[in-house]
């Protein structure tokens, strides 16, 4: 996994991260986007883009926040 949404972007959506995504990755989920990492191409884009400071690189993720990374793993593997 590359990078990773977390929880500042539950219920808050703005969605500029899909806007930047070259490769079309970032997916809408129930309360949040996630990142689909067998896509993304680790641009850096989408974090930069985030209004709300809620994309992390995977391995920059704090451990409090790695929760995000299986919850992205499971949206994933049910879609």
């Amino acid at each position: 996994m590359a990078f990773v949404i977390t929880d500042a972007c539950i219920n808050e959506k703005a969605a500029d991260c899909v806007d930047v995504c070259p490769v079309d990755c970032i997916a809408e989920g129930e309360d949040q986007y996630f990142i689909n990492a067998d896509v993304c191409i680790d641009c850096g884009g989408c974090e930069a883009a985030c209004p709300v400071g809620a994309i992390y690189y995977e391995e920059d993720l704090p451990e409090d926040l790695r929760i995000y990374m299986e919850k992205a793993l499971q949206f994933y593997s049910n879609h």
